[in-house]
């Protein structure tokens, strides 16, 4: 239920910007995750993005030129199993792809964790904070992020489905090994994951952090519904804790 990619096709042609690079990153286990990679050459930091649960990263394309205009360089990962990146997700599959992340932004890109900010959009805060485990990076931006996935199912009336998911996809065990300063956006009016349960890691998270609650947002239109805030909460955060 946590996963719930659109595959294409790899001989199927797909337009891409002239200013956004598609790049292939290869995982530890022998897989290859279709990526895109936006440069700025006029800074030293770089934002690792890794997207929410549905689509693929092709889809995101427009959010990582947005992110772009906050004045860094963005590499979009695409997940195993999603777009035309090779193998299928799982939760430690997920995990593998963010190391192959952090391992190409630092070996081919050349990027110091120290200029790396981590973003995982709902799903994709759990890749983020698994990456920031016992390592300091630049910041991490945790968008619309869950607690656990046993709590999404509880928030949607299931009752009996959390005793069997167990601690998977589980942010809060990971809380207490983060280190790096943590910016979280998050809707009051979030119909997927709880505006509760980003506050629930905010008040748990003890390194420097902020939260930014956007007023009426649900889960998928914050950068919609106040672009202003959403994109200049993560650029004030860039700006304070770049290297």
């Amino acid at each position: 239920m946590a996963f719930a990619p659109t595959v294409t096709k790899a001989d199927v042609l797909q337009s891409i910007p002239p200013d956004i690079s598609e790049v292939y990153v290869d995982t530890a286990d022998g897989l290859c995750l279709q990526s895109f990679f936006i440069s700025n050459r006029s800074s030293s930091s770089i934002i690792i993005y890794f997207h929410g649960n549905a689509g693929n990263i092709y889809e995101r394309i427009p959010e990582l030129v947005d992110l772009s205009k906050t004045g860094v360089s963005v590499l979009g990962i695409g997940y195993r199993g999603y777009g035309k990146s090779t193998g299928k997700p799982s939760e430690r599959g997920i995990y593998l792809d963010g190391q192959a992340a952090v391992k190409y932004a630092e070996e081919k890109l050349k990027y110091g964790k120290e200029e790396i900010f981590l973003c995982g959009r709902s799903l994709g805060s759990v890749v983020a904070l698994e990456m920031a485990r016992n390592n300091k990076f630049a910041g991490i931006i945790l968008v619309t992020p869950l607690t656990s996935g046993a709590d999404v199912l509880r928030a949607h009336g299931y009752r009996l489905s959390p005793l069997l998911v167990g601690d998977v996809i589980d942010n809060m065990k990971k809380v207490p090994d983060i280190s790096s300063p943590v910016l979280i956006i998050h809707g009051d009016k979030d119909e997927v994951v709880p505006w509760a349960m980003g506050e629930k890691i905010f008040s748990a998270l003890k390194n420097p952090k902020k939260i930014v609650t956007i007023t009426g947002g649900q889960h998928s239109d914050l950068e919609f519904v106040n672009p202003a805030l959403y994109y200049g909460s993560i650029e004030q955060f860039i700006n304070a804790h770049a290297n």
